[in-house]
């Protein structure tokens, strides 16, 4: 890079850092700019400098914002990039309707993050979310990695109804159209119950891939999960089992333990994937997340 490009890219960071810090009005910042910079060949480690200045500034990180403005700052510095932005409806307590599934926790941000990072992984396939909550994770990968097809699926009636409205906000529709855009994938709501779940329903989905965040926060629902895995491979008959991405936080060591012993049980091998930077959104910085890949 130039000096003189330096000197502007320095300068621009610096707005934005400024305005930040600050809470200015998003309309305030200077986003055409950041735009043609993005379009650089250091579009990247633009983007990532300037997250760090920003959400990831240590004053931030001390003192934290209202969560509402930094989401809708990282909304909008994510659709410069990819040319559009994922929107949510949750709920602003952690317990509501008898469920944790209507807020987004860390490990679907951070397996929002990786996707982002590793689209081939999900590109012209089947996926299937096991819990999806408020759709994050789900709706970031039907953003930026073109699946051929996306199922959300949880158990909670709330849960299904608040996934309905985000899919819809997003400009996704769940009823066949012939006339949708084909760079859209195929988008279904699906109710799981993990442990009722019949081998009909579950042929139905034949996914390619499976991913799950934030999942296992108790010892039933690990049981659940490694009983409906081993059974969801049992449906692929004589086609090629799915990849699997199970993303969770560390909160109780004992839990992540329990559940890889489990899979040795049923005879599902797993590797841990290594682990990004957490350049996009904030997290609670005490809590380790990690993503285990599973083979079925």
């Amino acid at each position: 890079m130039a000096p003189e490009e330096r000197v502007g890219t320095e300068r621009l960071l610096q707005t934005f850092e400024r305005r930040f810090l600050a809470s200015r009005a998003l309309r305030s910042f200077p986003w055409q700019s950041l735009e043609e910079e993005l379009r650089g060949p250091s579009g990247s480690k633009l983007l990532l400098d300037l997250v760090q200045r920003t959400a990831r500034h240590p004053l931030c990180v001390k003192h934290p914002p209202s969560g509402t403005y930094v989401r809708r700052f990282l909304s909008e510095l994510i659709r410069k990039p990819s040319g559009d932005a994922v929107t949510l409806t949750e709920s602003t307590a952690i317990v509501a309707h008898g469920t944790t599934g209507l807020v987004t926790w860390d490990a679907a941000l951070y397996l929002a993050e990786w996707a982002v990072q590793n689209p081939a992984a999900f590109a012209h396939r089947t996926v299937l979310e096991l819990g999806s909550g408020a759709g994050l994770t789900g709706l970031a990968i039907c953003r930026t990695c073109h699946p051929r097809a996306f199922v959300f699926s949880d158990c909670h009636s709330r849960v299904l109804e608040q996934l309905r409205q985000n899919v819809a906000l997003n400009g996704f529709s769940l009823e066949p159209d012939m006339t949708a855009d084909p760079r859209h994938p195929a988008v279904t709501v699906a109710q799981l119950d993990w442990d009722v779940a019949t081998d009909l329903q579950l042929s139905a989905f034949q996914p390619d891939v499976v991913i799950a965040a934030d999942v296992l926060y108790c010892p039933d629902a690990v049981l659940s999960l490694v009983g409906l895995l081993r059974r969801l491979s049992g449906c692929r008959k004589e086609q090629q089992a799915p990849d699997v991405y199970v993303a969770s936080t560390v909160r109780n060591p004992e839990t992540p333990q329990l559940f890889t012993a489990q899979l040795g049980q049923a005879g599902i091998r797993w590797e841990v994937v290594p682990p990004h930077d957490r350049a996009l959104f904030p997290y609670e910085e005490q809590w380790e997340v990690v993503i285990l890949k599973l083979a079925l």
